[in-house]
């Protein structure tokens, strides 16, 4: 049986965990340095920044879906999905697609006018996955990032106009 349940603060070092293998399987196992302190603050503590359900099937963790509002300026309130992982021996047994749903009907409640995701391009099985679910690929869109030393050096460029907050 499958039970798709709201994480608790106990579940950080399992959403820790989780994440390590979503990021061995997206071979960047280096990249993550999230800390159980930064996940328990950001996930639990007084101002949230993102939200986790756990799967568990026959009381075994399987999988997790974390997932964060973001704001469309075209649609209006949407979910953005950053993770989305079932582990390996679980698959095919519709625990993803139920956490997928899950989701989604979050988003609904809240009157999202969509829900996002990244899928890697050579990630076949999960394109396939949710095409099957009729997502629509973005293929003219490409996501652009800035991280560690890039985003301090962008932070302190001298703007050539005034910024106001």
């Amino acid at each position: 049986m499958t039970l798709i349940r709201p994480a608790t603060p106990s579940d950080v070092p399992l959403i820790r965990a989780f994440v390590h293998e979503l990021a061995a399987y997206e071979r960047e196992p280096h990249s993550v340095q999230i800390t159980d302190d930064q996940l328990l603050q950001d996930g639990f503590g007084p101002e949230r920044y993102y939200q986790c359900l756990i799967a568990e099937h026959d009381n075994l963790p399987a999988g997790f879906a974390l997932f964060f509002p973001v704001y469309s300026t075209w649609r209006g309130r949407s979910l953005h999905l950053e993770d989305f992982f079932v582990r390996p021996q679980f698959r095919g047994q519709g625990i993803g697609k139920a956490l997928l749903t899950r989701v989604a009907a979050i988003a609904v409640e809240r009157g999202c006018a969509r829900l996002q995701w990244d899928v890697l391009a050579w990630n076949q099985p999960a394109i396939d996955f949710y095409r099957g679910l009729n997502a629509a690929m973005l293929d003219d869109w490409r996501r652009m990032r800035v991280t560690d030393d890039a985003l301090t050096a962008l932070a302190a460029l001298e703007p050539e106009t005034e910024a106001r907050a």
